[in-house]
């Protein structure tokens, strides 16, 4: 079952896949979406432009590092609206996976994003971003060359930039690899989407010591795009083809397409000031809780130095040594070394 799902060893006229929406185990379900979210040959952000952008100018470097081929971004013109778009890109095959390091981005990925959305902001542009990642590279490399800081800067500033922006979660959209381009005034997110704030596998390995219960751990994360729904993190879910986006790109294209340029129109309308305010508004509101007013629980009165002294002694210092203090001595002041 699994490798129909993430499309290996299929053939044609081989046995129809089985659907999430048929299998009664809700985490056999929930873990059936996520292998359809890792499908190899799920349409990624370079095939969704090449169906529904009319135009696409790719801008390549952060003018610092180098480029990054994990992170696509550039110039495009939808319905002849023009955009600037990032994403991330797998591959679809083992060299070109390789080529594009999985889809994981080092810093220079993510400074590129970000050169690319303030030249969006500076134009007036609306932004588009693809989410589509399990994490952010986290070899020793990009470490180096300050993954954490590069995702951070991302992150601020995407709230701050006087723009509309709309995010589409496409595949697997992991850790703040995904987050550092997912600060969109609407979030949008595939059927078979899935968004977590760290991979199945590794929560997993911190909560139950091994991979092997990564099913559990997705089912209690409530990372499917239902559940994100639900939860307030995702603003609408695109539907896909009915066994999964990798079966018919352009079908699922022009949902996405349709569903972009929807919330655009609706961003474009509302005034820059009150847009960024309410992207502030949206993300400080995640993870809200409630405040209950209880009352006050007595704190008890702590014995003095002195009462706790007599209490060690047990009793008075002063009938024990026969001899009174000074007279005059305060009773809460500390005995004299000769009384004690």
């Amino acid at each position: 079952m699994v490798d129909r799902l993430i499309g290996r060893g299929g053939r044609k006229g081989a046995e129809a896949p089985v659907l999430p929406s048929e299998i009664a185990d809700p985490t056999a379900a929930v873990w059936a979406r996520v292998q359809l979210a890792r499908n190899l040959h799920r349409p990624r952000t370079l095939e969704l432009l090449a169906l529904i952008a009319d135009d696409f100018v790719e801008l390549h470097g952060d003018r610092f590092f180098g480029d990054d081929p994990a992170i696509v971004a550039g110039l495009a013109r939808i319905d002849g609206r023009r955009v600037v778009v990032v994403g991330q890109q797998k591959g679809a095959e083992t060299d070109e996976n390789i080529r594009r390091n999985f889809g994981m981005p080092h810093p220079e990925g993510y400074r590129k994003a970000m050169r690319v959305m303030e030249l969006g902001e500076r134009l007036g542009l609306p932004i588009v971003t693809f989410v589509d990642v399990p994490g952010a590279h986290p070899g020793a490399e990009s470490e180096e060359r300050g993954i954490a800081e590069s995702i951070a800067k991302s992150i601020a500033l995407m709230t701050r930039l006087r723009t509309p922006i709309v995010t589409v979660i496409t595949g697997e959209g992991g850790s703040g690899g995904a987050l550092a381009i997912a600060v969109g005034d609407v979030v949008l997110a595939l059927e078979n989407a899935v968004y977590s704030v760290i991979s199945p596998e590794g929560c997993a390995s911190i909560l139950w010591r091994t991979p092997d219960q990564a099913p559990a751990a997705a089912l209690a994360m409530r990372m499917t795009a239902a559940d994100q729904l639900e939860l307030g993190v995702v603003d609408e879910v695109i539907p896909e083809p009915r066994e999964g986006a990798h079966t018919d790109h352009p079908a699922t294209a022009a949902s996405v397409k349709a569903a972009v340029t929807r919330h655009l129109t609706m961003l474009e309308r509302r005034p820059l000031d009150e847009l960024i305010e309410a992207r502030y508004r949206r993300y400080r509101g995640l993870g809200a809780f409630t405040t209950l007013d209880v009352e006050p629980v007595a704190v008890p009165e702590r014995p003095g130095f002195t009462d706790r002294l007599r209490n060690l002694l047990g009793g008075s210092a002063r009938a024990t040594n026969g001899s009174g203090p000074a007279s005059g001595r305060a009773q809460d002041e500390p005995p004299a070394r000769e009384e004690v």
